[in-house]
């Protein structure tokens, strides 16, 4: 078995919107380049743990996490739509494991998935030659989420999971870090709005048009200064990948969600995947995570970074 993680920010706005002179071309060569190593490692498995917008996991039922035996994309902001490959023999495989150290992991025979995950799929990836993908959903958005030291548990259940099965593995971990998009909260939400919060369903086109609409003003207000959210933090986040690269698991977990909202934004919790992926090495005995990027972006209203580990 081999393994190789790659940990990296997403943001819709990516192909929506031109970030200062330099930045897009930095971004895409660092993509370039992972998508070269990675065809390189050319792995036979996908392990990528990823949030959800409320696009698929909504109050009805809230998991902390949960595996996705058969996904599907639904192909927001101009990602591929459709089918995952998967394995779901391995899915359940993996929730049993999970489980069996001390870990709960939901499983879904019929998960959506957003660009969450899919984007970073997308850009190391030629789409049609996906390699089977356990999904891995972290809630980053419906408050109360699984706090840190869990997030950590679960990465090491999974990395031992997979260390266990002699494939080659890439792990990956998708969000963050410092941003505060306009994403709702069920807490003083409008009756429609938080109706739309716990009860789901399909989004229809006008309504993602409207969703997309808001974002791109954020990121307007933020380029201009009138931006009433929490502003890009680029010493929290190089306070966090410092402890990433030291794999300081004690700095990792010691985050509240009142410090994250405060200190990164909404956005800010997805640093959960990151911690996923960087323990699911730790279990594999990996060397430390190496920053690879590193950019406030306004126009994409994110701070921007990449970390890769391995291969080991």
């Amino acid at each position: 078995m081999r393994a190789l993680a790659i940990s990296a920010s997403h943001t819709p706005l990516k192909d929506f919107k031109d970030p200062a002179p330099g930045v897009r071309e930095a971004v895409d060569a660092c993509f370039a380049r992972l998508r070269e190593e990675v065809t390189a490692f050319a792995p036979t498995l996908v392990l990528a743990f990823g949030p959800d917008h409320f696009n698929s996991f909504f109050y009805r039922l809230m998991p902390a996490f949960c595996i996705g035996a058969v996904a599907e994309s639904i192909g927001d902001w101009a990602t591929p739509a459709g089918p995952l490959p998967g394995n779901p023999a391995l899915a359940e495989a993996a929730v049993a494991f999970a489980q069996s150290r001390g870990v709960d992991l939901a499983l879904s025979y019929r998960m959506e998935v957003d660009h969450g995950h899919t984007q970073l799929l997308q850009l190391l990836f030629d789409w049609a030659r996906l390699p089977p993908v356990l999904p891995v959903f972290v809630n980053c958005v419906g408050a109360p989420r699984p706090p840190l030291a869990r997030v950590a548990a679960l990465g090491r259940a999974l990395g031992e999971f997979v260390g266990g099965l002699g494939e080659r593995v890439l792990i990956l971990g998708s969000g963050g870090i410092s941003h505060d998009p306009p994403v709702p909260a069920l807490n003083g939400a409008p009756p429609e709005v938080r109706e739309r919060l716990i009860a789901g369903g399909a989004v229809s086109a006008e309504a993602r048009a409207a969703r997309q609409a808001r974002v791109v003003e954020e990121a307007n207000r933020q380029v201009a200064g009138t931006s009433t959210g929490v502003p890009l933090n680029p010493a929290w986040d190089r306070a966090f990948l410092a402890a990433l690269e030291a794999q300081d698991f004690a700095a990792l977990t010691r985050y509240t969600d009142e410090e994250i909202s405060r200190d990164g934004g909404r956005g800010g919790h997805e640093i959960r995947c990151w911690i996923g992926t960087a323990a699911a090495m730790q279990a594999l005995s990996a060397p430390a995570p190496r920053l690879a990027l590193y950019h406030t972006i306004p126009e994409w209203v994110a701070g921007f970074a990449v970390a890769t580990q391995g291969p080991v």
